[in-house]
């Protein structure tokens, strides 16, 4: 028996619009920024953000995102203890916030948007490099690296910055839009808002709909009493009989919005209305 999984959940929650990052007025020159050239091969850079650190980060030009730890984002109040925190969330995963103000050596860049996350990889990294190097708290990636020419002296451990003009588009945005956009398939990420429900459909069911095999505690499921076991036979008037139709039923669904789901359970059909909400 094999099953299909839909998850209407947003990876690292819905992004949200802050402005595009800018370069300082004051950084037209080339800057020099020393670097800690360690055995896997990777670079460690010191910087600032809004002003407090230093902390150490590894400077990667495959990384497409900027991140930084939940312990140097609440340092330097990149979040604050007023800060929504998803229903779901990986890792310890926060979502997407700009950061005012990134200093590496004399380069500055302002409104620089980075993932804040308990990232796995990066805590393991840091865990084996830590004893040598000192704690290590994230990536420099692509939205900071993209608007500089950049040379890499290995002998000196330097990296001298040219600003090119570039402006880089958010690549996680972009990233998000391909995986919602579309009738193709299943999408990955909830199309507008969050749901915080996993339903599946064996490949045996011939039943209508398909069955909810999890419902995410304080989510916009479990607050309108969806339970686990219960057959989504509609959404908004659309047919839930596949996973897929699922995805589709959502596609156009804006957060805020009160649906109604169709469902059965024990035998008997009833009437849930569900509002889904965006990630923060």
């Amino acid at each position: 028996m094999t099953r299909t999984y839909w998850t209407l959940l947003a990876v690292f929650g819905l992004l949200i619009g802050t402005p595009t990052a800018t370069l300082r007025a004051d950084a037209e020159s080339p800057t020099v920024i020393p670097f800690t050239f360690v055995e896997s091969g990777h670079f460690l850079v010191k910087v600032k953000l809004n002003g407090k650190g230093p902390y150490q980060l590894i400077f990667d030009t495959g990384a497409p995102t900027m991140l930084i730890n939940n312990r140097i984002a609440r340092d330097s109040g990149v979040v604050t203890p007023k800060t929504p925190k998803p229903f779901f969330a990986p890792f310890g995963a926060l979502g997407e916030f700009p950061i005012k103000l990134l200093e590496i050596g004399q380069t500055e860049a302002e409104n620089i948007k980075a993932m804040v996350v308990d990232h796995p990889t990066v805590e393991l990294f840091s865990k084996v490099f830590e004893p040598k190097y000192g704690k290590i708290d994230g990536i420099v990636g692509f939205p900071f690296f993209a608007r500089y020419r950049m040379t890499v002296d290995y002998q000196a451990k330097t990296l001298t910055m040219v600003p090119s003009g570039y402006q880089p588009k958010n690549l996680n945005e972009t990233i998000m839009l391909k995986l919602m956009g579309g009738n193709r398939g299943p999408n990955l990420v909830a199309p507008a808002g969050q749901w915080g429900v996993v339903v599946a459909k064996a490949s045996d069911d011939s039943d209508a709909g398909v069955v909810v095999e999890q419902v995410y505690a304080n989510s916009p499921a479990a607050k309108a009493g969806l339970k686990v076991g219960d057959r989504l036979l509609t959404l908004d008037g659309r047919w839930t009989d596949s996973v897929e139709d699922c995805y589709r039923a959502v596609a156009s669904l804006k957060p805020g919005k009160a649906v109604t789901a169709t469902v059965e359970r024990n035998g008997n059909e009833q009437a849930i209305s569900i509002t889904p909400r965006s990630g923060y």
